[in-house]
C-alpha cells in the first residue's frame, strides 16, 4: 500500500509508493531509444492487455468496452502511484502525519495509433483527451475521500515519459497539492486587496501591452508569463473569469483544442522534439466557484536543468527571456 506522509515544517504531503521502485538498479540512468518498435500495450487492438478501462469515447457502431474503434480512453494505471481500494486512516506519530496512498491514478490514452502525437492531431480530436479530462474530474468528484485532481502530461523521456505512445495522466489525491494552496493563497491575498481576480487582471494588461501574448482565439488566451521557470513555458488561460475546468461545456472545450493544438504546433517548429510537460491547474473538487482564482494549463518545456542552487533556494534561472521567447514563438507557423 503506497503511504502519504506530510513534511512538518513547509506542509508538503510526499507519497511514498514503494512499490514502483524496489532496487538500487531501478535508479540507474539509461540512454533511451524513442523509436522502440516493441509491443505497446496502447496501441488498438492491444486492449487486453491494460487494465478494464474506466472511459472511452468510440465511434458510432463501435460501443463495446475494451473493444475496437475507440479514439480515446482512459485506464487505471498498472503501477498506480495511489491505489483507489482501502480508507485514509489518517494517523500521527509524534511530530508526523501519514495517511494511506489512498487515490486514483488514470491514464489517458490521446490516441489508438502509436506513432501520432498530441500535437498533430487534428483539434476535433484533441477534443476528446480534453472531454475525457473533464468526465474524469466530474465522476471522481463523487468519491468524497478526494480533494484533487491532477493532470498533467509528460512529453519525451527528459520530461518523464516511461511510454512513448502519446497519453497523459490523472491523479485523484485525498490532499490539495501544496503548489495550488500556494497558489490559490496568492491569489486570494490580491483579490483581498484589489477585489479582482489576478489572473483577468494578468489577461488584461498583457492584452494592452502584447510583447507576451503568444497566441489567442474568442475564448483563450496563450502567454509568456512574465516570470517563466523555464524557456519558452507557456500558460493558457480562458479570458472569461473561471476557477473550474470541470465546468466548461463542449463548445470551450472545442476552442481550448484549437488553440492548444496551434501552441504545441509552434512550439515543435520551433524546437523539434522538444520534451516538455504540461499541468492543469483548476479548483480543489468541492470548493465551488471561487473569484479569486482562474483555471488554466501551464505548458513547461524541459530544456534546463534543476540542480543545486534551485533545489536549495526555491529559485529558477531561466536564460530566455519571456519578451524575446514570445517573438520566436510567434515567428513559425504551427
Amino acid at each position: 500500500m503506497p503511504e502519504l506522509r506530510r513534511d512538518p515544517v513547509v506542509g508538503r504531503w510526499i507519497i511514498i509508493a514503494a512499490e514502483r521502485r524496489q532496487r538500487p538498479t531501478d535508479f540507474l540512468i539509461e540512454e533511451r531509444s524513442e523509436n522502440n518498435h516493441g509491443f505497446c500495450p496502447l496501441c488498438a487492438g492491444n486492449e487486453r492487455s491494460t487494465t478494464p478501462e474506466v472511459w472511452a469515447y468510440r465511434l458510432g457502431g463501435h460501443q463495446t468496452p475494451d473493444g475496437p474503434g475507440w479514439q480515446v480512453r482512459v485506464v487505471p494505471n498498472k503501477y498506480p502511484a495511489l491505489r483507489i481500494e482501502g480508507a485514509l486512516d489518517k494517523a500521527g506519530d509524534g511530530v508526523y502525519d501519514r495517511m494511506n496512498g489512498i487515490g486514483a491514478h488514470e491514464v489517458i490514452i490521446e490516441s489508438p495509433n502509436h506513432g501520432e502525437q498530441l500535437a498533430y492531431l487534428a483539434p476535433e480530436k484533441i477534443f476528446y483527451v480534453l472531454l475525457a479530462y473533464r468526465e474524469r474530474i466530474l465522476d471522481l468528484k463523487n468519491d468524497m475521500r478526494f480533494r484533487y485532481v491532477m493532470i498533467f502530461k509528460n512529453h519525451g523521456h527528459a520530461a518523464g515519459a516511461s511510454l512513448e505512445h502519446s497519453h497523459s495522466q490523472l491523479i485523484a489525491l485525498p490532499v490539495i497539492p501544496q503548489m495550488i494552496v500556494a497558489e490559490m493563497d496568492g491569489a486570494a491575498s490580491y483579490y483581498h486587496f484589489r477585489e479582482r481576480c489576478v489572473y483577468c487582471d494578468v489577461i488584461a494588461h498583457e492584452i494592452r501591452q502584447d510583447i507576451r501574448v503568444v497566441g489567442q482565439n474568442d475564448d483563450f488566451i496563450v502567454l509568456s508569463p512574465y516570470a517563466p521557470r523555464t524557456p519558452f513555458e507557456m500558460w493558457v488561460l480562458p479570458k472569461a473569469h473561471d476557477s473550474g475546468y470541470s465546468r466548461q461545456d463542449d463548445k470551450s472545450l472545442a476552442s481550448l483544442a484549437a488553440i492548444l493544438s496551434q501552441t504545441l504546433r509552434r512550439l515543435d517548429a520551433l524546437i523539434p522534439g522538444v520534451p516538455y510537460n504540461f499541468v492543469l491547474h483548476t479548483n480543489p473538487l468541492r470548493s465551488g466557484s471561487l473569484d479569486h482564482y482562474h483555471w488554466h494549463l501551464e505548458i513547461v518545456p524541459k530544456l534546463t536543468s534543476i540542480a543545486g542552487f534551485e533545489w536549495g533556494s526555491g529559485f529558477y534561472i531561466n536564460p530566455m527571456p519571456p519578451e524575446e521567447a514570445t517573438r520566436h514563438m510567434k515567428d513559425v507557423m504551427p
